[in-house]
């Protein structure tokens, strides 16, 4: 194993373990989850039952004329092997290797050799049922802590007959086994590390497999957004692979202002955007600067008080609001900042519904991106090129054709964004390890919150 000291991308230098990324995993199974974490699986036959009709294993062959799928020329493939290699290490994922009965695979598969078809056909079916029954079980989505803002975005595996066809359809059914190509391809690089040992000592390697965790709800979709904070940049994803990233400002290590994991579709742009003001970040944003320079600031800055949320407040006088009040919390005000060059959402907002009011948008603060940890912003993420973003998303560059605050421009199609919290992260041929900036790693590791309540993976 070959360790190397990388650049900081975090608050601590971080360490890469460089590795063979596209190599089948083909050792025997071990237990790299706690035995809290790696339970079996049960549901495999009632998950079987729930099964469409005309969406199970055998219609599968059915419509391929019972071609065999992992045997040619009476013998088991390399795909076979790479299968039994997964099936024998899916402690890792957290499931159960018995569930799946490998030693009668085998010898399914040793007796089909060379045999008659019939021998061949079951052995195949057998590898069939099994390779959907562990994609089935390691896509179900995982209890990470992420937040579906949108709950179309939690998909579940796709049925035995549309995973089996996308199997048969891939240019090597070896690579698409091996490299488990219905999951987002973070999943599978993790998953490697851990299987081949790529982790230095027990606390790597439980940081490997919470990660790991994280990993399994990832999405792969045709286009998609992926906005890490810990290395706090935003990757756009095409046929999952990264196609292009920027750096990006996300929330603060105080409690209330770390940007959570969740999920959603970006549906629209927004151009000139207002920024309401959350009312928790009042004080701290607005209300100090009043106090420290008078009310003249909000008129410097482009602010106004509204009197209410509604869609038809007016503007009020701020010399009749009792600042005293919003310092101590016993009032709460609207404060809303109008499109301009000192608003904070820069020229360009784009919007993905969700309860904690994130979106991604562009900043007239651009020296905030230069600086090596970005951990600045109230939970909202600050975009290193906010046009550029646009035209990924839109194809061609977006641009106000008026001074109108809020022009809504909608996508053709929405855009799915997830947010997460991957302290070890695949980089070409190595595994990153960053800085656990707002201590989830050190939470999960102890088992329990600052409260003392149990904590679920985020």
């Amino acid at each position: 194993m070959i360790i190397q000291l990388t650049k900081r991308t975090g608050l601590v230098p971080v360490r890469t373990f460089t590795k063979l990324l596209c190599a089948a995993a083909t050792v025997a199974a071990a237990q790299f989850l706690s035995p809290a974490s790696a339970q079996a699986t049960s549901g495999t036959v009632a998950a079987a039952a729930a099964i469409p009709r005309g969406q199970d294993v055998e219609s599968f062959y059915q419509v391929r004329s019972e071609k065999p799928l992992w045997f040619q020329g009476g013998q088991p493939t390399s795909a076979a092997q790479a299968l039994i290699a997964l099936l024998q290490t899916s402690a890792t994922d957290g499931l159960n290797p018995a569930a799946y009965d490998v030693d009668s695979l085998l010898k399914a598969m040793k007796h089909a050799s060379g045999n008659d078809s019939r021998d061949v056909r079951k052995a195949d079916s057998l590898l069939s049922s099994a390779f959907t029954a562990y994609a089935r079980d390691v896509a179900n989505p995982a209890n990470t802590g992420l937040q579906y803002a949108d709950p179309a975005l939690r998909l579940g595996p796709p049925s035995p007959l549309r995973l089996l066809q996308l199997a048969a359809q891939a240019p090597s059914l070896t690579q698409f086994v091996a490299d488990m190509q219905w999951m987002n391809p973070i999943y599978a690089q993790l998953r490697r590390a851990l299987v081949n040992h790529h982790y230095d000592g027990d606390k790597q390697r439980e940081i490997l497999a919470i990660n790991l965790q994280r990993a399994r709800v990832l999405p792969t979709a045709k286009r998609y957004i992926i906005v890490n904070a810990p290395t706090q940049r935003l990757y756009m994803y095409e046929d999952n692979k990264v196609v292009d990233w920027m750096k990006v400002v996300v929330g603060q290590q105080k409690p209330d202002r770390k940007t959570p994991t969740l999920a959603g579709y970006l549906r629209y742009a927004s151009l000139n955007p207002y920024w309401n003001v959350p009312p928790d970040l009042v004080w701290d944003d607005v209300g100090v600067f009043v106090e420290k320079y008078g009310l003249g600031y909000l008129k410097s800055r482009g602010y106004e008080i509204l009197s209410d949320w509604s869609d038809n407040a007016t503007p009020i006088d701020p010399s009749t609001v009792d600042w005293k009040a919003v310092k101590d919390g016993s009032v709460q005000i609207r404060v809303r900042q109008l499109p301009g060059p000192e608003n904070f959402l820069g020229k360009i907002k784009y919007t993905f519904a969700n309860p904690y009011g994130i979106y991604l948008h562009d900043t007239p603060r651009k020296e905030l991106l230069e600086k090596e940890t970005r951990l600045f912003s109230g939970g909202c993420i600050r975009l290193q090129d906010a046009d550029r973003l646009g035209r990924w998303l839109f194809g061609h560059t977006l641009t106000a054709t008026s001074e109108d605050p809020d022009i809504k421009v909608p996508l053709d199609k929405p855009v799915p964004v997830f947010v997460t919290y991957l302290t070890a992260m695949p980089e070409g041929s190595t595994v990153t390890y960053l800085d656990d900036v707002y201590g989830w790693d050190a939470e999960r590791l102890a088992g329990v919150n600052p409260t003392g309540a149990t904590v679920a993976a985020r």
